[in-house]
């Protein structure tokens, strides 16, 4: 009678590569140590800084982190769609002078008499025509995504300075107070709205065959053409999508400041560290709206500590610029390893 010989599933299994298991423990280090390090930012500032920790602090943080979050957000959808290469793929430099000028037509329309309505139209639609343009520029006149966006964003402040006479155009109406107004928290309701644009740009990139469409089109090109996918059209529409996130901002950014300022163009930096830094907040390293409101906290909390701690906010602008240079060296040699 011959004994039966049981086989463990590991006895067939093939070993990763060398190279692979390196890789993921990268990744894993990579997306745990920036959770580490959030946390670790916020238990250093709640120690030092005076009420770090209060409640109204904290809905302080999320609403001046709304109008950068939006725009972040904005530009997630575009990396999700043009790829992570920020040079040849996925990037909208002109996002900040979208939101400035977005918000210098609605507060010009309100100044002229005109209700919220028209004057939220219009800003919206500012907002879109704009990434319109970048997406005739990018997608069927074959320009480089970051030139074609550079040269947008000049031409759209150039604009904003001949609308706005380089002044500040005040704006008050109902809608704008609504707004800018908190709950009996102490939170304000721009922070309702990070929250409530991120859910619903979420549930769309993330959760729908749209959204598994334009992650296809960003990371395998290839394999989405042909799988028959219209890759300009898509593409495209990112880049519209983002032109809207402009113009909404540009809504957000006259309630915070009671109307339209100069200088939008310093929001760039903030809105691109959030950008790419969101893609270390997810499990595959890769864009994605939850993990660009993580960065923005992160960005917020960052900034908002340094001000309590009365510490130079450039400090702040260069600890930004090495977040940029350790993300994208960190995600390239990653994707390179794995490539």
């Amino acid at each position: 009678m011959s004994a039966e010989v049981e086989f463990a599933p590991s006895d067939f299994s093939v070993s990763e590569p060398p190279h692979r298991r390196a890789g993921n423990f990268a990744a894993t280090a990579l997306r745990f140590g920036s959770l580490i390090a959030f946390a670790a930012i916020l238990i250093v500032f709640s120690l030092t800084a005076p009420y770090f920790f209060s409640i109204g602090n904290i809905g302080n943080v999320l609403g001046q982190s709304a109008i950068s979050g939006v725009l972040a957000i904005g530009l997630t959808v575009v990396l999700i769609a043009g790829g992570s290469n920020v040079v040849t793929g996925g990037i909208d430099l002109s996002l900040a002078a979208n939101m400035g000028l977005s918000g210098a037509v609605y507060a010009s329309l309100t100044q002229l008499g005109y209700g919220d309505t028209a004057a939220i139209a219009a800003a919206i639609s500012t907002g879109a025509l704009i990434g319109t343009v970048n997406a005739i520029a990018v997608v069927y006149a074959g320009i480089v995504p970051l030139l074609a966006t550079l040269a947008v964003m000049n031409v759209v402040a150039g604009l904003e300075l001949v609308l706005t006479g380089n002044t500040v155009l005040p704006a008050s109406t109902p809608f704008l107070s609504a707004l800018s107004a908190s709950d009996v928290f102490g939170i304000p309701v721009l922070a309702y709205v990070l929250l409530g644009f991120t859910a619903i740009t979420a549930a769309i990139v993330q959760y729908t065959p749209l959204g598994l469409r334009l992650y296809a089109v960003g990371e395998f090109p290839d394999a989405a053409r042909a799988a028959g996918l219209p890759l300009r059209r898509l593409l495209a529409g990112a880049f519209v999508a983002s032109g809207l996130t402009g113009g909404i901002a540009g809504i957000l950014s006259v309630s915070y400041l009671s109307g339209s300022t100069t200088g939008s163009g310093e929001m760039l930096l903030p809105i691109v560290v959030t950008a790419l830094l969101g893609s270390v907040f997810s499990r595959r390293l890769v864009p994605t709206a939850t993990g660009t409101l993580l960065s923005a906290l992160l960005v917020g909390f960052l900034t908002n500590g340094f001000q309590l701690l009365n510490i130079s906010s450039t400090l702040v602008s260069g600890i930004q610029g090495v977040l940029i240079l350790i993300v994208v060296s960190a995600t390239t040699l990653l994707r390179r390893q794995e490539a």
